[in-house]
């Protein structure tokens, strides 16, 4: 493949190019950590009651351990996170035109797990019509959501780094 063109809008304002690939993934991993908390919740973590009998090689540290106190503050947080992102998940997706709402929720958010294919027979669209929207919709929940990642535009380092 060729190399793409530039967007005249990317050449006025200077906007950085974005990684659509990195970007898509992590929206997909957000919206999946959101299917799972609205389904099962939060899976807490429980203390260990029974001893480690692994060798512990410290000195006298004067360090007091808590374990029970450290899983009770991760699982407050934990909770509290998730339905952080919960929220925005519905904000952003209010943003959306129906059609891409629905599009979003059949493929990612519905726990039934059908594929794509059915989906979009069901809602009388064709599959390349279907990508189009889904792919429209990703892009507007990665900047509503600031996951997007920009790729760094130094052809000698090929590392990215996410904005937001």
């Amino acid at each position: 493949m060729g190399k793409r063109r530039k967007n005249p809008l990317q050449l006025a304002f200077n906007i950085l190019p974005i990684d659509e690939a990195a970007t898509r993934a992590a929206v997909e991993e957000r919206l999946e950590e959101v299917r799972q908390y609205r389904q099962i919740g939060l899976v807490r973590r429980e203390a260990v009651l029974t001893p480690s009998y692994a060798p512990r090689y410290h000195g006298a540290t004067n360090e007091i351990s808590k374990p029970t106190e450290n899983i009770a503050v991760w699982n407050v947080d934990k909770e509290a996170e998730l339905k952080e992102k919960d929220r925005l998940l519905d904000l952003a997706m209010s943003r959306l035109s129906s059609v891409q709402r629905e599009v979003i929720e059949r493929s990612y958010l519905d726990d039934e797990g059908e594929f794509d294919f059915i989906s979009c027979s069901e809602m009388g669209l064709g599959d390349r019509t279907f990508r189009r929207i889904k792919v429209g919709a990703i892009k507007i929940l990665a900047f509503a959501l600031k996951l997007e990642i920009i790729e760094d535009t130094k052809e000698t380092s090929n590392s990215k780094y996410e904005v937001g």
